[in-house]
């Protein structure tokens, strides 16, 4: 069956009955974490895939992992993969729920790229900018440096990007001039 699909299904129906409860924003949180702890312990995938370690140990891991309380949602949904014997795709399943709550509560992530560090007043215009230009969607924004982009700036928002980097003029100046 398809690895995509299964993980799509389980994080449709944990979606759903997070709202039917009131626990969709907190199991979003819950999930951004875990998969973030996913990308960033190494071992973590290889210790949850593990068949002889104890579920009750691999529940333990997960709910440190994600900050994600006893007897919650998230806790009772990981119960339920390890009983179906899924856990090997629980990251494929937090990124797919993140994906299906974005989608759903209108969230844009934003990700604002620079050559150094700006002042915050001037990460908030250009957050403002693209804020007009969304329709009323919410941002989830990011930022980082670059030093590669030499000066200015590229904002990507969700998968569309905006290069306003010198670097990236550089680039355009030479295919000019080549052609």
């Amino acid at each position: 069956m398809n690895d995509g699909l299964i993980p799509n299904r389980y994080a449709k129906a944990l979606y759903k009955h997070a709202c039917e409860v009131g626990e969709a924003a907190e199991v979003y949180a819950q999930m951004k974490t875990l998969a973030q702890s996913f990308a960033d312990v190494e071992g973590l995938k290889a210790t949850i895939d593990n068949p002889f370690i104890a579920i009750e140990d691999k529940e333990k891991v997960l709910l440190k992992a994600s900050g994600a309380k006893k007897d919650g949602s998230l806790d009772k949904f990981i119960f339920l993969v390890d009983k179906h014997s899924r856990t090997t795709m629980l990251q494929a399943m937090a990124l797919a729920y993140i994906k299906i709550y974005r989608a759903e509560q209108k969230i844009s992530q934003v990700e604002i790229a620079t050559a150094c560090k700006l002042p915050e007043q001037k990460i908030k215009e250009i957050t403002a900018t693209v804020e007009k230009y969304l329709d009323g969607r919410s941002l989830e924004t990011s930022t980082r440096i670059d030093e590669s982009l030499i000066g200015g700036f590229v904002v990507k928002v969700d998968s569309v990007v905006l290069d306003a980097s010198v670097k990236n003029e550089l680039k355009k100046l030479r295919l000019k001039l080549l052609s």
